[in-house]
């Protein structure tokens, strides 16, 4: 068999491969398929922590029981042994110091965090809103409360800003205490400092005997732009980001008429 046009083939979920209801469509999971088929690997890189990405694997069809990359690049979740391989967490007292930078500039956010672990909890503040509301989440009385163990990242969200806004001022207070990222409508990130989609997708891609030159990427929003200077090809949806459009090497439907099958059954036939 001749040698797959991309050996590798990394998505993002929301926004991209999945519709906005959190299912995959049929054609999409027969492009995955025929893909998979014609001898490519797809491997999932998101910001979803692992415990939310591991109820959807399953219904993605080949190439879902694979590894994963979660939490914006600080998990590598192996979904056939339900484990992490590998793990980075976010320091919580330099987290709570960049909360503060951060609020000593824009006034009161409000915070969540991802607990590190195949079981992590989401904990929300008391006026912390949900931008997924299908995510579970646990609400804690608190800030000290979210330091209770591990964590993977912070999630914040200001009264007035927007998501870009917010992002930007959050970038320039915490400097080098965290990286920050926006992977979706009202969600705005903390991440351990350098990891980021790429910097995961890279190591995952080692240990699928894949490299940057044989990598299609798709994804929505700005935190996929690492992803895309990594990949060879980067393909952003109808519905991305601007910042994701302006670096993409092509541009599909939205995720809800099918963009990611759209180009793979132009690529694999």
């Amino acid at each position: 068999m001749p040698a797959p046009a991309y050996a590798l083939i990394a998505t993002d979920l929301d926004g991209t491969l999945l519709r906005d209801d959190d299912t995959v469509s049929d054609r999409t999971r027969a492009a995955l398929a025929t893909a998979v088929g014609a001898g490519a690997r797809h491997i999932v890189v998101t910001g979803r922590p692992a415990p939310r990405v591991r109820p959807l694997l399953g219904g993605l069809g080949p190439g879902g029981g694979g590894l994963a990359v979660c939490a914006q690049g600080a998990q590598l979740y192996d979904a056939a042994r339900d484990r992490l391989v590998w793990s980075l967490t976010l320091d919580r007292e330099l987290a709570e110091q960049a909360l503060g930078k951060i609020e000593a500039e824009v006034g009161q956010v409000h915070a969540a965090v991802d607990q590190d672990g195949v079981d992590g909890l989401t904990l929300i503040e008391p006026q912390y809103l949900m931008p997924h509301p299908t995510l579970p989440a646990v609400r804690v009385h608190r800030r000290a409360d979210l330091w209770a163990a591990p964590i993977s990242k912070v999630l914040l969200r200001h009264d007035t800003l927007g998501d870009d806004e917010l992002a930007a001022v959050a970038r320039a207070a915490v400097g080098p205490l965290a990286s920050v990222t926006m992977s979706g409508p009202g969600t705005v990130e903390l991440q351990p400092h350098g990891v980021t989609k790429a910097t995961g997708l890279s190591l995952a891609a080692q240990r699928l005997a894949a490299g940057p030159e044989s990598t299609l990427a798709f994804g929505d929003m700005p935190n996929d732009v690492p992803m895309f200077g990594w990949a060879a090809r980067g393909v952003a949806m109808a519905n991305a980001h601007p910042d994701l459009k302006a670096v993409a090497d092509e541009v599909t439907s939205t995720n809800e008429e099918d963009g990611v099958a759209e180009v793979l059954e132009r690529v694999f036939g």
